[in-house]
């Protein structure tokens, strides 16, 4: 559309001031529904909304919303009459205006209802001005951060003060100045991360941490400060976050909080300074390097970040805090191969070349330089780059690189928030996607996208890598010198030993003499024993910090008497401390993996294949490497040996991903199943033909592999079994098989079943393939092993239970032909399609959820799959969803749970805000899944785990440690209960 330039009276307006917008092609559907929803509207509302849109780019900005954000989508049809208000108004007078108005309008209001709208209301508004001058390049992208801040602090005061004005009308608590009752309460509240340095991203969480002073003036005689302080922090965080019809503020995370799984919400300065001075650790430093107190009695909060500042800002940094900055830099660098780095499913936050190595660039060097150099106390993270640039402690080049790359990242990550409004920081893991995102980003093409992403994060990751370059890499080097090789008789080896927390001090310094003196056949060579002994501290500094460190050690040795040919192996571990760090980790950190390791060493070879760091390979490549393996098998047991061989290093590989960082769960959830699947496929051809050439063939036989469960969900871990249903047919005229030893219909397919579950459960010198369960089968242990396709589609029509068509959500076909599939396909389909009454249904899956809860228990927080508001209560909310409206929606049916709670959402049957809660919840169970089922055979025991598990599961939930990462985990299980008690019932 031609428009004419704006005029001096239009150049304020926010339409006209749009100077960049998404890409949207002309035959795009979006185009219609914008002139359909304008015709929908009142003419006045449309002709405004029309002449708005006339100018420059205004259009494209709305037509890219409607394209590709359902969330700022749902803002602006929601309101019309607000979406001219924002398209007209100048942003930078009307989000003040706005704040400022609504700050009064909750001073005035009369109940908490009243200010949970208004608040609300403010956050919607300023929500979608603040996105268009965004996506419209109205505003760079540090203004964006700025205003996010404004809103959230506004909001913190705003909901903070009415709750302290009600302890007053409640004669609790005192004011010197009733319209300011927080001046002077002691109670004080800290902004920390982006939040504290001004850098919200925009569906930001906001971290804060609440103290109180006990010494306050404020309260009541009979009012004691503890109880009291909590409540009113409890209640602040349930106004903001808590969702209403109208959504919600913000989430409000209260987990940097010292010890904050086993701490209260708000604590005493007294308790804070004594942490702090005793067990303070150097993360938690590097985040108060941002805390800026933002509501409640700030003059007492300048105090305590003044008095804080000795544990922030040392004078003289000591070993064993540069051994922390060592530590911290290693737990973030996770080992990810040389491989280019990926674009689909890349972490801008975290993954490499990520905004999160850009901070830890900027504040490492603070924290070590800080108390010597106060110019270098700066929050915002830009700042600290330039302060750190002219200071010349780094280079103007390397402050100016690191500048636009994260710009660049912080619009990225914005933008990708704006889609759902959700909390996240990965690019979509499909190509596809990745396109709709490179548009919505304005690009047109994820080729132009991906070569500019690629740049920055290649840029960051060269200057990240250069950070303490030539230092020792461990932190170890300050550390006394030892004698690895001096034996259980060297007392200063065994006080070292000691100190890194080996219990049995003396067998280890014994196997490592081993180790040094010993004949393992792996370093009979001299160039391969001097390389060796070259990493034996490293080694053993990172077994260390194992769950078991002594068992560890053992595992270890194990290994490398297992080991055969060490040679480029161990060539390549001296050569690359990352490997090192990641072998320990493995056998550290994962038992199962590393007793795999040590007994077939081989397996490593995988880590070393250039490709192993690169993208998971798909079906196609995995049938490809699958027929390579079993090509040239020259028995039906060689067969079965090799299919275990290739499992096992399948696991083992894709189990390594995990522990390293370089894979998400739902990458290896479907890396797994893929695996699983060309098994599967596998087996059941040679079966066919092993069992064909034995029994014959029935006339039109044919048979299918419908997996269940975690399979058919394509959700496996590296311990799940294979549910799995055998469905059959063939031409009931002639039920009888063709061969020397002949059987009948029914009592051939059974048969064939036990022989194809016998090919991967019986134990070979491999071990057992997978574990096989048929319970799902019709009639469970009661039916036949496997099943006529028309006696199924009878029985799952006439006589299955509910909670047999909850499982039924996941079937799916993974061997038969394509005839056979499709016809087992539409007999599911029709099961799942068909008109159920919705509340009969969810009384039934209630009365499921209870009779689990009642007979396996639900209080364990870390038995995810069973607790409260765990994984069954978000896979049972997406099976009742689908099962309530598939008849009236059938779009809303998929064997995914994330991809069905996305189409409820779409389709109107799930809000945005449950939505997104269960979500999160399942990506957080299923990150910390797949860890626990490498790591941990029977029930994770915090109190047992040691500090490499508890590092690898902090890491996965995106927590700073273990506590925080406990206490995330029990707010997500209330919030699920809540949603799955909101959906289904409680019964």
């Amino acid at each position: 559309m031609n428009a004419a330039a704006p005029g001096n009276a239009d150049r304020h307006r926010l339409a006209a001031r749009f100077v960049d917008g998404p890409h949207v092609a002309a035959s795009n559907s979006a185009e219609q529904r914008l002139t359909d929803w304008l015709a929908e509207l009142e003419p006045a509302q449309s002709a405004a909304l029309t002449e708005l849109l006339a100018l420059p780019r205004a259009r494209d900005i709305l037509l890219g919303i409607f394209a590709f954000s359902p969330y700022l989508l749902e803002l602006a049809r929601a309101d019309a009459t607000r979406l001219i208000r924002i398209l007209s108004c100048d942003p930078e007078s009307h989000l003040p205006a706005l704040i400022e108005d609504t700050s009064r309008a909750v001073f005035a209001a009369g109940s908490e209802a009243d200010v949970m709208h208004l608040l609300r209301r403010l956050k919607a508004e300023a929500a979608l001005l603040i996105a268009l001058c965004d996506i419209g390049g109205v505003w760079p992208v540090m203004q964006v951060t700025a205003a996010l801040t404004d809103l959230a602090v506004s909001s913190v005061q705003a909901a903070l003060r009415f709750q302290l004005r009600q302890e007053m009308a409640r004669g609790r608590m005192i004011a010197p100045a009733p319209e300011h009752p927080e001046q002077g309460s002691g109670l004080i509240v800290l902004a920390m991360g982006k939040m504290g340095a001004g850098e919200l991203n925009y569906s930001s969480d906001i971290d804060l941490i609440v103290f109180f002073d006990r010494d306050a003036n404020s309260l009541a005689e009979d009012i004691e400060p503890q109880p009291f302080f909590v409540r009113v922090t409890q209640a602040m965080a349930r106004m903001l976050q808590q969702r209403s019809g109208e959504g919600y503020v913000f989430r409000v995370d209260l987990r940097l909080r010292p010890d904050p799984a086993s701490t209260q919400v708000a604590i005493s300065t007294d308790a804070a300074l004594h942490y702090y001075e005793r067990e303070g650790r150097t993360w938690e430093r590097a985040a108060m390097i941002k805390a800026r107190p933002c509501a409640g009695d700030v003059r007492a909060g300048e105090a305590l970040v003044a008095e804080l500042a000795p544990f922030v800002w040392r004078k003289h940094l000591d070993f064993a805090a540069l051994a922390d900055v060592h530590d911290m830099k290693r737990q973030m660098q996770t080992y990810r191969g040389q491989t280019e780095t990926s674009v689909e499913g890349h972490n801008v936050k975290v993954g490499r070349g990520g905004i999160r190595e850009i901070e830890f660039f900027a504040q490492t060097q603070q924290l070590i330089a800080g108390g010597r150099h106060p110019e270098l106390r700066v929050r915002p993270t830009l700042d600290a780059l330039n302060v750190l640039a002219s200071s010349n402690w780094i280079t103007h080049q390397a402050r100016d690189e690191l500048t636009t790359a994260y710009e660049f990242l912080r619009r990225v990550e914005h933008r990708l928030q704006m889609i759902a409004d959700e909390q996240t920081h990965s690019l979509p893991e499909e190509t596809e996607a990745v396109e709709r995102f490179a548009h919505f980003f304005g690009y047109d093409s994820r080729e132009a996208f991906a070569r500019d992403l690629l740049g920055h994060l290649n840029v960051v990751q060269g200057h990240y890598g250069k950070l303490f370059e030539g230092d020792d890499p461990t932190g170890t080097a300050k550390l006394p010198k030892v004698d690895y090789g001096a034996g259980a008789e060297d007392q200063r080896l065994l006080e070292h030993l000691a100190s890194l927390g080996f219990k049995k001090p003396i067998a280890v310094a014994g196997t490592v003499q081993q180790w040094i003196e010993g004949d393992y056949r792996a370093l009979r060579i001299e160039a391969t024993r001097a390389a060796f002994l070259e990493f034996i501290p490293d080694l053993i500094d990172g077994l260390a910090r194992a769950e078991e460190p002594d068992d560890a050690v053992v595992a270890f040795d194990r290994f490398l008497g297992a080991v055969q040919r060490g040679g480029r192996l161990i060539s390549l571990l001296s050569q690359n401390r990352d490997l090192v760090a990641l072998v320990a980790l493995i056998l550290g950190a994962a038992p199962r993996l590393g007793d795999m390791l040590a007994r077939q060493p081989q397996i490593m070879d995988g880590l070393i294949d250039p490709r192993f760091f690169g993208a998971m390979p798909d079906k196609k490549e995995l049938s490809e490497r699958l027929a390579a393996t079993l090509q040239d098998a020259v028995s039906y047991e060689d067969f079965l040996d090799r299919l275990r061989q290739f499992g096992q290093e399948s696991l083992f590989l894709i189990g390594t991903r995990i522990l390293s960082g370089t894979v998400s769960a739902q990458q290896a959830s479907v890396a797994f199943a893929d695996v699983a699947e060309g098994i599967v496929h596998t087996v059941h051809g040679l079966v066919t033909d092993q069992f064909a050439a034995q029994y014959g063939r029935i006339k039109g036989q044919q048979t299918a592999i419908l997996a269940m469960g975690r399979l058919g969900s394509r959700e496996m871990t590296a311990s799940s079994d294979l549910d799995l249903i055998l469905l059959y047919d063939h031409d009931q005229e002639q039920p009888d098989s063709d061969g020397e030893r002949s059987l009948h219909g029914a009592q051939y397919f059974a048969r064939f079943t036990q022989r194809l579950i016998s090919a991967f459960t019986t134990r070979t010198n491999y071990g057992v393939l997978y574990e096989v369960d048929m319970r799902l089968r019709p009639s469970g242990r009661a039916g036949p092993v496997a099943s006529r396709v028309d006696s199924f589609a009878d029985y799952q029509e006439r006589d299955a239970w509910t909670w047999e068509h909850m499982a039924l959500t996941r079937a799916r076909v993974i061997s038969a032909s394509p005839e056979f599939t499709a016809r087992i396909e539409a007999i599911v389909r029709s099961v799942l399609t068909r008109p159920r009454d919705a509340a009969s249904t969810a009384t039934d899956v209630a009365d499921m959820r209870r009779a689990i809860a009642q007979e396996k228990g639900e209080d364990d927080v870390w038995d995810l799959k069973l607790a409260a508001g765990g994984l069954i209560d978000i896979d049972f909310v997406a099976q009742y969803l689908q099962l309530a409206h598939a008849a009236e929606k059938p779009d809303i049916l998929s064997v995914s749970t994330l991809q069905v709670l996305d189409n409820a959402a779409k389709l109107g049957v799930l809000g945005q805000s449950e939505a997104e809660i269960l979500r999160s919840a399942a990506r957080l169970y299923h990150d910390l899944t797949q860890i626990l089922r490498l790591c941990v055979s029977g029930k994770f025991n915090p109190e047992t785990a040691g500090e490499d598990l508890r590092r690898v599961m902090a890491r996965a939930g995106d927590t700073p440690d273990f506590s925080a990462l406990e206490a995330r985990l029990r707010e997500t299980q209330g919030e699920v209960r809540r949603v799955f008690n909101a959906i289904v019932g409680d019964g």
